[in-house]
């Protein structure tokens, strides 16, 4: 008997979320930290799919303006999530779960290529399946591929872990009168340009109905709170704001 609240999810990182306190790459300990969590979570019965960013190792963006093509930038930060996705499974496999990387991109020697059909079967197997490489298309950030992939793979929720306990009206670290907001609906979230995910994000998991839950990484446990329906973030949806009271 499971008390998570839901069947199937996604969980998008960001490859910041590897880093610990290092300024770059990733950080062994909060690599296993994380997976414990993961691991945790599985054991409740949870069908887990990931989406991890590359921003840890490379982001395009800031190649594009240091004088990289920003496709070619794009790229780069694609292998990036590879590599971030190749540690997770160790670090996952370590723990006794078992588990497949998927990639947009085809490198078969590392990873399967992302086919939905076997991915679902994997999750239907408690199989952990880890999305690589984005949407495998320049111009397309991490979020992008997040909102694709639960769409694709039936997810009834996204739970995007950052280094903020929610959404808030501005910059909680700057401005110190910055409102959390327990819930938002995904129009507002565009509307006022509110740091969730970016449009395109958001418009894919608006029109697939797919909430996005947001939470902080930075307390142990958080990724079980969560999915057990605590309220320690912010929801963004268009039903049932009563939601957010319960996470």
């Amino acid at each position: 008997m499971t008390d998570a609240k839901y069947k199937r999810v996604l969980l998008k990182l960001s490859g910041e979320a590897l880093m610990g306190d290092r300024r770059y790459g990733i950080d062994p300990d909060t690599l296993s930290a994380i997976a414990d969590e993961i691991v945790d979570v599985q054991s409740m019965g949870v069908e887990i799919a990931i989406v991890i960013g590359g921003g840890n190792i490379f982001r395009g963006v800031t190649a594009a303006t240091e004088g990289i093509d920003r496709v070619a930038g794009d790229h780069m930060g694609m292998l990036a999530t590879v590599i971030n996705a190749l540690a997770m499974q160790d670090a996952l496999e370590r723990r006794g779960a078992h588990t497949r990387v998927t990639s947009a991109i085809t490198m078969p020697e590392v990873a399967e290529p992302f086919i939905r059909r076997r991915a679902i079967r994997h999750l239907e197997k408690q199989r952990i399946v880890i999305c690589a490489a984005g949407t495998g298309n320049p111009f397309f950030t991490t979020d992008s591929a997040a909102a694709l992939r639960a769409s694709e793979l039936n997810c009834q929720i996204i739970f995007k872990a950052t280094q903020v306990d929610g959404i808030y009206t501005s910059d909680p670290k700057k401005d110190p009168n910055a409102e959390r907001l327990p819930y938002v609906t995904y129009q507002r979230v565009l509307a006022e340009r509110l740091q969730v995910m970016d449009a395109a994000a958001i418009d894919v998991a608006r029109n697939s109905q797919i909430p996005i839950y947001i939470f902080s990484l930075r307390e142990k446990g958080n990724i079980r709170r969560a999915l057990s329906g605590e309220p320690i973030g912010s929801l963004v949806s268009d039903d049932a704001p009563e939601l957010a009271a319960r996470g």
